[in-house]
């Protein structure tokens, strides 16, 4: 029977979010015929059996290759996908019921060779997962750059939830070997090819992030060392709002040195921004205990991010380094 979506999702070491992402699958509310293609990128814990359980409820192609990242494993899968549509996840995504069919609503109505999606927190996520969301999608923390209505158009969607056409993939040839990075980047060559991307508002998928401070830390990190080298990619995708973090890292710096040496009154700014982001977060959480880690978060996010993307700034503009030599940990051979 012909499919019309083929999922892509690469993983790796990650069998328990596989498990509760195709349980997920198996509650959609859609009626067609769709298939998953699930590519194994040298897991040393593989998802297999978890795969095995769901056999007979869903269509999966099962693919175990040599690590050689998620850009170049989404490719694999959409290589040997059936679809003439592809739509790529994460696995640590779970879909609302609605999801495809929201999906394919939209596309019947309005086609576009390439779509995005939000995320969102699901009700069952950690406190942590729930504050590092709000950090990651709140217009007062990112601009609502991550996904919003202001955004339908030339929207670059991120690989947590990502929709191309089989024409595309075979024009542009698929992602880089960049990662973090690869998502945006094939965005602007998808919109440099010719076609238009959008953002779908309700098709998000419920995405968990990552589960500990640390790990937080390192994935936004990686995120500001790798954007001034989208931008040198794609002049004309850089934007001011990519510099925010620094700024506010020296924000914070300045308020503290000027409130130590001259007068407290200068923290009142910094004091106010995270008041509204406290609140804010309480609000739409309903619980000030998350909303007080979201602050926390702001300050992992807004450093990590800002110190990284000044320091890359620097090598790849000013000293004009070669990318891949400077930061060979962002680059898959």
């Amino acid at each position: 029977m012909p499919r019309k979506y083929s999922f892509i999702i690469p993983v790796f070491n990650r069998p328990q979010e596989v498990k509760e992402l195709l349980e997920s699958f198996a509650k959609l509310d859609f009626k067609e015929a769709f298939e998953i293609v699930l590519v194994e990128d040298g897991s040393t814990e593989t998802s297999k059996a978890i795969v095995d359980q769901y056999s007979d409820r869903l269509s999966i192609s099962y693919y175990f290759k040599q690590n050689s990242g998620p850009g170049d494993s989404r490719n694999f899968g959409m290589r040997q996908a059936k679809g003439d549509f592809f739509i790529i996840l994460d696995s640590d995504c779970l879909l609302p019921s609605h999801y495809l069919k929201t999906v394919d609503s939209f596309l019947n109505k309005t086609f576009y060779h390439c779509f995005g999606g939000a995320d969102a927190a699901h009700e069952s996520f950690t406190p942590l997962q729930k504050a590092i969301n709000y950090t990651m999608t709140s217009f007062f923390t990112t601009g609502g750059i991550r996904g919003s209505e202001t955004s339908i158009n030339r929207f670059e969607p991120r690989s947590f939830n990502m929709g191309i056409s089989k024409e595309v993939f075979e024009k542009t040839g698929g992602y880089a070997k960049i990662h973090p990075g690869e998502d945006p980047d094939l965005s602007q060559r998808i919109l440099k090819a010719g076609y238009k991307t959008t953002f779908l508002p309700n098709a998000f998928v419920y995405h968990k992030r990552r589960i500990s401070w640390k790990k937080f830390y390192v994935q936004v990190k990686k995120f500001g060392f790798v954007r001034p080298i989208l931008n040198q990619w794609h002049p004309s995708a850089a934007k001011i709002t990519f510099w925010f973090p620094t700024f506010f890292v020296l924000f914070v710096v300045i308020s503290v040195l000027l409130s130590f040496f001259l007068n407290p009154l200068f923290l009142l700014p910094l004091l106010s921004y995270l008041s509204l982001v406290l609140i804010d977060s309480s609000l739409k959480n309903k619980s000030i205990y998350i909303g007080s880690l979201s602050v926390v978060a702001v300050f992992v996010q807004f450093f990590g991010y800002g110190l990284a993307f000044l320091k890359s700034s620097f090598f790849i503009y000013l000293l004009k380094k070669d990318p891949q030599k400077q930061f060979p940990s962002l680059f898959f051979s």
